[in-house]
């Protein structure tokens, strides 16, 4: 698990907010005069790997710069490991649903959840069934958060057929929370973008981190901007 503050300064107002490069533009917004809580649960995605994503080279951190720029303030738990899932043990052990007690606290505003390709040796009912249990136990100890649910993403147009059944059940039971699901493989996330991959063809570079950055700071800004 890696645990990193996202410090930015905040504006109690903003109008015509825009992400340069990310293609966000808004109504007006207001934020609330102190931080946001936010807990991150994912894989090596989000924890990075040998091929890129490390550090202040994260997608997460390149995402605390994006959200910094709009003058939006946010302090972020992230628990993540490789290889886990919410029905496939981590390299430590961990699944998200360990990750999720780890890291969400009961003032937390956002839970974002990402992914996990890692689960598709799991029999879809027992995914369905732990990742229901992974979301409700998100809402419980957050009871005030807005939880973001981003599918397993991957890389090639030829996506294999279990990992669509796992992102069919993610969908499902993050509606069942009332939770927002993105599903990076319908929105084509990587496709055409060999660049943005590592030499071992799954994980993202930290070119790749960026990218994801630009796609997941948005949505973070949605969950938690006030329209006004």
């Amino acid at each position: 698990m890696a645990t990193m503050a996202m410090v930015a300064t905040a504006i109690v107002a903003i109008v015509g907010a825009a992400f340069v490069g990310s293609a966000v533009v808004g109504p007006a917004v207001a934020f609330a005069d102190t931080a946001s809580r936010i807990a991150v649960i994912g894989d090596s995605y989000t924890d990075g790997s040998a091929e890129g994503g490390n550090g202040i080279n994260s997608w997460p951190e390149v995402a605390r710069a994006l959200l910094a720029r709009d003058g939006v303030e946010v302090n972020a738990d992230i628990a993540a490991e490789g290889g886990a899932g919410y029905g496939q043990r981590g390299s430590h052990g961990s699944l998200f649903e360990d990750l999720t007690a780890r890291a969400v606290r009961h003032d937390d505003d956002l839970v974002v959840f990402f992914g996990s390709r890692n689960d598709q040796p799991v029999d879809p009912q027992l995914f369905s069934a732990l990742a229901l249990e992974t979301l409700r136990l998100a809402r419980f100890a957050a009871p005030s958060a807005q939880v973001l649910v981003i599918g397993p993403p991957w890389p090639t147009t030829c996506v294999p057929p279990e990992l669509l059944v796992i992102r069919d059940s993610l969908r499902d039971q993050a509606a069942a929370v009332g939770a927002m699901f993105v599903d990076p493989i319908a929105e084509g996330w990587f496709i055409g973008r060999p660049d943005l991959i590592g030499q071992d063809g799954i994980h993202p570079t930290d070119a790749g981190h960026v990218y994801m950055a630009e796609r997941i700071a948005p949505l973070i800004y949605g969950q938690l901007t006030i329209r006004v």
